[in-house]
């Protein structure tokens, strides 16, 4: 289920957004922060695919609680603000993605923000799950490389006999060419 942090000062102000998300079909798990500390608090201590700030917060403005959300997670990022500063402050948040909306808000243009930034999210998401993907390749590289060295300098290998070592343990002991190349390196016990 989706999880939006929402940042709002007043309950009355929350209540209304609520019901924004909800003509807008958004059935989502909504955590509530009633200012910029409590909602920093929030986004340390869990993962959300939306925040919703609505401007002023009690404690601060709320535009640099958008900007560290938006720098810090896959998550996609609503301002709102007071038409009269909306452009000003679109200006300063367009760098870190973060969608500025005037208020008072109209539904429409609320729905189809909801929308661009819950796409948004989605594609964040598999960028930051391909990067790891490609950081676990990259370590795993590292490490066979590493063990590598030691069959080289230790049993005198050159360096195609250690891949190749490497490989046929790998295939003969039916794990991966890390394991083998961690057990080498003595992170295991054979």
């Amino acid at each position: 289920m989706e999880r939006i942090l929402l940042i709002s000062s007043t309950q009355k102000s929350q209540n209304t957004l609520v019901q924004f998300l909800s003509t807008c079909g958004v059935q989502a798990q909504t955590v509530p922060a009633h200012s910029g500390a409590e909602g920093r608090r929030a986004l340390l201590d869990g993962q959300f695919d939306i925040v919703l700030v609505n401007t002023p917060l009690s404690d601060e403005f709320g535009h640099e609680l958008a900007q560290s959300a938006a720098q810090s997670s896959a998550a996609g990022v609503i301002l709102l603000v007071k038409a009269e500063q909306a452009d000003a402050v679109s200006d300063m948040m367009e760098a870190d993605g973060v969608f500025v909306l005037p208020k008072p808000l109209s539904r429409p243009l609320f729905c189809q923000a909801l929308h661009m930034v819950r796409a948004l999210h989605v594609r964040l998401d598999g960028l930051q799950k391909e990067n790891q993907r490609l950081q676990d390749r990259i370590q795993d590289i590292r490490l066979v490389d590493r063990a590598k060295c030691i069959l080289i300098e230790l049993r005198g290998m050159t360096e195609p006999e250690a891949h190749t070592y490497i490989e046929q343990q790998s295939m003969q002991t039916r794990r991966s060419k890390r394991w083998v190349a961690e057990e080498i390196l003595g992170l295991h016990t054979p």
